[in-house]
């Protein structure tokens, strides 16, 4: 099995660019992060035309997640229990599905904007809020094969940036995001693409501006974290650089892993 998570940056803008990798690639399940569309704007039928099955939970032309699987798509669920909501709403930032059995969330963690806006405090409500769940989860079935992916918006280390003291006071470095990042890790969950793509210089994210990308000025901010199950049987990680590459790329790059 080949589970996929990649922040699209626009699904609509960019649906022959994800579909022509889903081909290429052979992936069996993509969660996909920022689709920036409605339920009824999403194109499902170029992914259906692959043989893929879609569950997608967007509210608008902000953030969206979404899973395309080609080997089951059971049990789907629409943010987690607790999920803290943002200016009395709850965003479209979380969404489950059981495929091929196991248990995926497309994560979209909020950005933060800056350490004294609200939108911080709100980046680690959420994710305190994700690690009760995820604790939970182990907790209730230690053997289940849960895969949480998706793109953190948190840079968990020094070499996860390409230049540590660019971001000094900016979020996504920050002490409690990496302390709420590492949280989740302590439930159990372990990074399973760090061991076949070790750092420094390996990034998922480069910004559009300044050429940031052909400079390899990027972060690491995509990840995909799997439970103790889960992590056992991944044969195979990698970043998928060449896909930032091209015409109308997103400003992410896929993360992929192998599952035995």
């Amino acid at each position: 099995m080949r589970l996929a998570t990649w922040n699209v940056n626009s699904i609509r803008a960019r649906v022959d660019r994800v579909t022509d990798w889903l081909a290429r690639a052979d992936v069996d399940v993509l969660a996909m992060q920022e689709t920036k569309c409605s339920d009824e704007q999403f194109p499902t039928m170029p992914f259906a035309a692959l043989g893929y099955e879609v569950v997608h939970h967007g509210l608008g032309q902000w953030n969206g997640v979404a899973i395309a699987s080609r080997v089951g798509l059971d049990d789907v669920q629409i943010g987690f229990d607790g999920q803290p909501v943002w200016d009395t709403a709850s965003e479209a930032r979380a969404l489950a599905a059981t495929c091929g059995g196991v248990r995926v969330w497309s994560l979209y963690v909020p950005n933060g904007r800056t350490v004294d806006s609200p939108h911080y405090v709100y980046k680690l409500e959420w994710l305190a809020a994700l690690r009760d769940n995820a604790h939970k989860w182990l907790t209730a079935e230690p053997h289940a094969q849960v895969a949480l992916v998706g793109d953190w918006n948190i840079a968990p280390t020094d070499e996860d940036v390409w230049d540590v003291d660019f971001f000094v006071g900016s979020t996504h470095v920050t002490g409690p995001e990496r302390a709420a990042f590492n949280a989740i890790v302590d439930t159990q969950f372990t990074d399973v693409v760090r061991p076949f793509t070790p750092g420094p210089g390996v990034y998922t994210y480069w910004d559009y501006t300044r050429l940031r990308f052909p400079k390899r000025q990027g972060m690491r901010i995509d990840f995909i974290l799997g439970s103790p199950a889960l992590a056992q049987r991944v044969t195979h990680a990698e970043i998928v650089r060449e896909e930032r590459k091209g015409k109308s790329p997103s400003d992410h790059a896929p993360v992929l892993v192998e599952l035995t």
